[in-house]
């Protein structure tokens, strides 16, 4: 029956889980993906409400990844690129979606003493209102899905957003203590396993008050007060990451970084430049996990220094003069060994190089683990056939907060700490990926000699840095490479401390000040009388206290 629902779900979603999601109302009446009472059971409800989270989250995620370089950004110009457009798929699994099925679900499960189905979906709500905040700022809440009364909503101010969401949670977790409830049909996250959802929504706490850590005085102590009860998420175990399954189609329910790159064409999506370049440089064991090599040779590297104009346009041109100035010239259109990606700002039209290009990898995505094959003609149905994870809230992001908590308390030995044992988790869980791909050769996976080695040189360069600086640039850089696969973690991190300042800048030497918040999306602000669109990228979340981005210069210094 579990395998008929989520089929059943699958199905029904995933056409409007990312892409679909125009409705341009808050409220549900006329949404036809939509679930109502005479329509679904609750087990219906709840999982539609997993699989919009899953979709939503994935989805903003991408960008946060993109604005801080751990996936290639292709607009030259932030304001242009990010258009009132960007979030309407991210604003439609929440408001139409997610949050309209919360609110028609809610009355009967409480009617029918469904808690614990009452409890994952406020659980998911508070979150996702968190990062409905983090990219827009203030949004509708006390209004939203109740047409009747508020077929308009007005935004709610942001930190009360928060607020709603620290709510949520502890409602969430009364529902989890009703032990007469039932279970879920079908729980995507955890399996039922409520003192899981208990540590999740003990997590997200945590998330909100770090990120509220320079607007509010007391939210590093609330956030250690969590970390005393050692009730959050802590290892491997306790990851909360959705599951990806190995079908085509009938329904589709492969990861969507595998459906865009294991391809009859090759790849579809490029990886970036910068973090190639980090790993590589670094000696990172998860380096083959990530990156699908296709080629041993990207033009213009030593291999073929003549470059290639057809398949790599840049590779017969200089670096341009800001990449110099800033210390970026060695890091300007490839990589050697094969490592074939784009630059931070690269808007160029898209050459014939899809089966030359670097590809994901086997982590999180389930593609093909790289052991040097090099070949770009049998990608399709290749490695775990995308029966991946989207990697929402790990052990290892959690062990970096503790590392930016105990660096702004004045603790740099602990925090080397924390760094230490991020990396270890981040490791353990990359590396056992390598089991996903059938076919990889495991004389190139890493021993634990090398795993060791490269914590002990990363762990050596922090306690040996010149200045707090570049200890932040260490945790900073090391927390982006393990939120590979989350972007928004890194995206508010940014905002948040302004490290790392080691990015490489956009390829336009005047790009516009860094996007500080995003637009609101055009399918609710053109509708909606009560939103007033912003004239800008530049308003600052409310938790965002730094000073104010600039065309050149100014906060993030890496823009």
């Amino acid at each position: 029956m579990k395998n008929i629902y989520k089929l059943f779900l699958v199905s029904l979603l995933t056409g409007g889980l990312f892409f679909s999601c125009e409705t341009t109302e808050l409220d549900l009446a006329d949404n036809p993906n939509a679930l109502t009472a005479d329509q679904a059971s609750i087990d219906l409800f709840v999982n539609s409400i997993q699989l919009a989270f899953a979709g939503g989250i994935e989805g903003v995620n991408g960008l946060g990844a993109q604005l801080t370089r751990i996936e290639p950004f292709a607009g030259r110009d932030y304001l242009n690129a990010l258009q009132p457009g960007t979030l309407n798929g991210f604003w439609g699994n929440a408001y139409p979606g997610m949050f309209a099925d919360i609110a028609e679900m809610t009355p009967l499960a409480e009617a029918q003493g469904f808690s614990n189905h009452l409890g994952v979906a406020r659980a998911l709500q508070a979150y996702y209102l968190v990062a409905l905040v983090d990219m827009i700022g203030d949004v509708p809440f006390s209004e939203a899905n109740n047409a009747l009364e508020f077929p308009l909503p007005s935004v709610d101010s942001a930190a009360s957003v928060y607020a709603a969401a620290l709510d949520l949670l502890d409602q969430a977790d009364s529902n989890f203590g009703d032990s007469d409830a039932p279970d879920l049909e079908v729980d995507f996250y955890y399996q039922n396993d409520f003192d899981n959802w208990r540590r999740f929504t003990n997590t997200v706490r945590m998330k909100i008050f770090l990120q509220t850590r320079l607007v509010d005085s007391d939210a590093i102590s609330s956030f250690n007060a969590i970390v005393n009860t050692g009730n959050f998420i802590q290892d491997s175990s306790q990851d909360f990451e959705f599951p990806w399954g190995s079908n085509l189609q009938q329904p589709g329910t492969r990861h969507p970084e595998y459906g865009a790159n294991y391809t009859p064409s090759g790849a579809n999506v490029y990886r970036s430049n910068w973090l190639m370049n980090l790993m590589t440089t670094t000696g990172d064991t998860r380096t083959r996990y990530y990156f699908l090599r296709q080629t041993n040779c990207t033009p213009g590297a030593s291999c073929m220094p003549d470059g290639d104009e057809q398949n790599l346009q840049c590779s017969l041109q200089m670096p341009p003069q800001h990449y110099i100035d800033q210390g970026f010239g060695n890091l300007f259109c490839f990589l050697e060994d094969g490592f074939w990606g784009r630059d931070h700002g690269n808007s160029e039209g898209i050459p014939p190089d899809g089966l030359l290009r670097t590809s994901s990898g086997v982590y999180p995505s389930a593609g093909v683990f790289d052991d040097d094959t090099f070949d770009g003609e049998s990608l399709l149905d290749a490695g775990g056939q995308g029966a991946g994870i989207s990697p929402f809230l790990l052990s290892s992001f959690v062990d970096f907060w503790r590392a930016e908590v105990a660096l702004v308390s004045g603790n740099a030995p602990v925090a080397g700490d924390f760094i230490e044992a991020a990396i270890g988790k981040s490791l353990e869980k990359v590396q056992g990926f390598g089991a996903v791909d059938p076919g990889a050769d495991a004389a190139f996976f890493p021993t634990a000699a090398e795993n060791d080695a490269f914590i002990s040189m990363i762990r050596a360069s922090y306690d040996t840095a010149a200045t707090p600086e570049d200890q932040w640039n260490i945790l900073a850089e090391q927390y982006w490479v393990t939120l590979y696969g989350a972007g928004i973690d890194a995206y508010n991190f940014y905002r948040r401390t302004g490290f790392p300042t080691t990015l490489q800048p956009n390829l336009e030497p005047d790009p516009g000040a860094f996007p500080r918040s995003m637009f609101y999306p055009l399918s609710e602000a053109t509708t909606n009388s009560n939103i007033t669109q912003k004239a800008n990228l530049n308003e600052q979340i409310f938790w965002d206290t730094n000073p104010a981005s600039a065309a050149t210069g100014g906060f993030p210094a890496s823009n």
